[in-house]
């Protein structure tokens, strides 16, 4: 029998199913005439230039590519060196945006400018304290989580109170300021409103009546663009948060069950402090949620090709679960780019496919299997095969380890195997004599970062037992 790879299933002691995503494995829909689709490990990390501290934002602006690392400005140029550029203070996440003819950037509440050359910021008292930023139609608008504010036209440093705006269909706080087919929106922590452009003396976008969103972002980095709108985690009032893409003034959920009880076991100030991001590449669009100690990524294309939620966990951990080292990712020199949110000395990475070590350091994976059931009849596993393929990136032989569980909690021994030196190419992963169902059965495998190896199927052999239940 054929047993899928793409999701696993474990029971917690509530008691409840759960689901358990592949961790550092990337579910990828091919058809490669063994299975409709196989387990990719996740990228690498590798590092390539130094920072100043925890990295906190990046962009690509003309070609070059910046970061917000620690307290500084820095550029890390084509050759891999690093130019430090300036302080913009400390703090956490910084958003980052730019007109025609300077780089703005959001920090420590202020509202700084690169224009190629000096490091500057907006010292007009009337801007108030800048929780965020975006430019759009001429203007830089922020707002202070009450106001949305807007820089004059032809003065950038310079601001007009009696210019300032609101987003008042709920009395919830603003989050968060951002544009869409120029439109601004406003997110709120319980709503989000659509804004156009009027012009005129006073605030020159106008509420668009109709168009406000009845949920909001929990976080001023919780939400992202992506499939030409923006996907957020929030909630409504009076409700659990979740994982959301907005639609027309309303919103369509991304997170399974699964992922709301993840959400859940993290405080709102904890998920407040969640970044989202997106990133494409290779006929991926994937949703990256960075929580404290994980990150939970969510693919849209690979869910159109199965029909049914993608979702996978990326993690730095050897065993269980660690911050992913890997944020802010920026498409520039032609790879990407990401940061190390953990190191305090600054670590710019590259992602690479050839490998899946962070930084030097070995990482672990995991992957389980959905409920094997035999019609309530046991059964004697008298063989079961982990086809992949092996022999292809390193000279060690790698570990796989596997066990199995009759209650989804309690898991049997693991029992090693070889995933094959490299060269072995033919090498089959295969175990013998590995005990029995008992009505139902769960399987899940684990490894390191050494087995960098593609999953593509699971095959078992069995040989039914009538049992007492249904015999006779």
């Amino acid at each position: 029998m054929q047993v899928p790879l793409l999701n696993g299933i474990y029971v917690d002691s509530t008691p409840d199913f759960r689901t358990s995503y592949p961790v550092n494995m990337m579910p990828v829909p091919k058809s490669t005439g063994i299975a409709e689709g196989y387990l990719r490990p996740a990228e690498g990390l590798s590092a390539v230039a130094s920072g100043a501290g925890v990295d906190r934002g990046a962009i690509n602006w003309n070609g070059l590519h910046y970061r917000v690392s620690g307290s500084k400005l820095i550029r890390i140029n084509a050759n891999q060196t690093t130019t430090v550029l300036g302080d913009i203070g400390v703090g956490s996440q910084v958003t980052m945006d730019y007109s025609f003819d300077v780089l703005a950037i959001a920090s420590a509440g202020l509202l700084w400018y690169w224009d190629g050359t000096s490091l500057t910021y907006v010292t007009d008292p009337d801007i108030g304290n800048v929780v965020d930023m975006k430019w759009i139609s001429g203007y830089f608008m922020t707002t202070d989580g009450t106001n949305l504010i807007v820089t004059e036209l032809n003065d950038r440093y310079s601001v007009n109170p009696l210019k300032y705006g609101s987003s008042e269909a709920d009395p919830d706080p603003v989050l968060a300021v951002n544009e869409l087919r120029n439109e601004a929106y406003a997110f709120n922590r319980y709503t989000i409103e659509a804004f156009q452009n009027v012009g005129g003396d006073n605030f020159p976008f106008q509420r668009v009546e109709g168009a406000q969103v009845p949920r909001g972002i929990i976080g001023t980095h919780a939400y992202t663009k992506f499939l030409n709108t923006f996907a957020f985690v929030g909630s409504g009032r009076n409700e659990a948060p979740a994982v959301y893409l907005m639609t027309a003034a309303d919103t369509e959920k991304l997170s399974t069950r699964e992922i709301d009880v993840i959400l859940e076991q993290f405080t709102e100030a904890q998920l407040s402090t969640a970044v989202v991001e997106s990133r494409i590449f290779k006929n991926h669009e994937l949703l990256y949620i960075h929580l404290p100690d994980r990150t939970l990524v969510f693919d849209a294309m690979s869910t159109k090709a199965i029909g049914q939620p993608v979702w996978f966990v990326l993690s730095s951990a050897l065993i269980g679960m660690s911050t992913y080292r890997a944020r802010n990712f920026v498409w520039v020199y032609d790879q990407w780019f990401a940061g190390d949110p953990t190191t305090v000395n600054g670590v710019v990475c590259e992602l690479r496919t050839d490998f899946s070590y962070h930084y030097n350091t070995e990482i672990g994976w995991e992957f389980g299997t959905m409920v094997l059931y035999n019609g309530g009849n046991d059964a004697i596993v008298l063989s079961m095969e982990l086809v992949c393929l092996p022999g292809r990136i390193l000279p060690q032989d790698p570990t796989v380890w596997t066990s199995y569980s009759l209650d989804g909690e309690t898991w049997s021994q693991e029992r090693p195997k070889q995933l094959g030196k490299q060269g072995q190419r033919n090498k089959r992963v295969a175990w013998r004599n590995q005990g029995t169902i008992r009505n139902y059965r769960m399987q899940k495998f684990r490894g390191t970062s050494q087995g960098h190896v593609p999953m593509v199927r699971l095959e078992m052999i069995l040989e039914p037992l009538m049992t007492e239940a249904t015999s006779g």
